[in-house]
């Protein structure tokens, strides 16, 4: 593994500021402690705050992944943030392709600054490293005309510190990350989201035609692989993955034929077939 200094500085709101703010990200927020940084976002859009409103906590008591999950990490060890969209010009129906199109920024930026392979496990977990584990998750949430989106990025954390019962996860710095500077991530990705979120929306929300729909594809480590999905009701599914759709749905090919799975946990049951 590359020697990487494991630097826990304090993010500071006005050397972020200035390379954050401008263009499509009007306000910064950086909090020593929060419940959710997606809770008090969602407050402030029902209150009026503008889009591209950004809000980063060194550290969350109650913050909370897809399912319910928790999400808690180390001050400094993480990224935890959230930021306000407001995508007006696209259809709501579409709307579901926010988390997809963060996580396909996230994966990219991550590469390029932090020196290490990404990939997605179907919808947006974030991958990194030759064993592929969990790193970042993401939480889309609709607040009344707007959407929520928070974002938790494994940065320095060691393996003590760790879920210990989640074997499938590692932060950038065990998997082999050349930089993990927070200061130099975070800007990537808003920059990277901004670039994608505003393409996506002038498109109307069109992933194939704004160039999503096969980024993502690209990026997706669960297609081609055997998986179970376990759907929010009813038996999981069980099949090979075998494509990400127009409304970005799974397709699984199942026994009975091929399923498009709009919700769900995946488990990558066998490692995909590029053959």
């Amino acid at each position: 593994m590359p020697c990487v200094e494991l630097s826990r500085q304090e993010l500071n709101r006005d050397t972020l500021g200035a390379r954050i703010l401008g263009g499509f990200w009007v306000g910064l927020d950086v909090r020593q402690r929060t419940g959710s940084t997606n809770v008090d976002l969602a407050a402030a859009a029902e209150a009026g705050a503008p889009e591209g409103s950004v809000l980063v906590a060194e550290a969350q008591d109650a913050g909370r992944g897809r399912a319910g999950r928790s999400w808690v990490s180390p001050p400094g060890a993480g990224l935890t943030f959230s930021v306000l969209l407001r995508p007006a010009e696209v259809p709501r129906e579409r709307w579901g392709w926010v988390p997809l199109l963060a996580g396909a920024a996230l994966a990219s930026s991550v590469a390029a600054v932090a020196g290490v392979e990404t990939w997605l496990k179907w919808p947006n977990d974030l991958l990194a490293g030759a064993d592929r584990k969990k790193t970042a998750g993401l939480l889309a949430e609709v607040a009344g005309d707007a959407v929520v989106l928070g974002i938790g990025l494994n940065v320095t954390l060691t393996e003590a510190e760790l879920p210990p019962d989640r074997p499938d996860t590692t932060s950038l710095a065990l998997a082999g990350a050349t930089v993990t500077d927070r200061a130099e991530l975070l800007p990537a990705v808003l920059n990277t989201l901004a670039e994608e979120y505003e393409s996506w929306r002038w498109h109307g929300g069109d992933a194939a035609s704004s160039g999503l729909l096969d980024a993502y594809r690209r990026r997706c480590d669960t297609l081609g692989r055997d998986v179970r999905v376990d759907v929010p009701a009813g038996d999981p599914l069980h099949g090979r993955a075998v494509d990400i759709d127009a409304d970005g749905r799974l397709v699984v090919d199942t026994a009975s034929g091929r399923v498009a799975v709009a919700a769900g946990d995946v488990i990558h049951v066998r490692p995909r077939d590029d053959s």
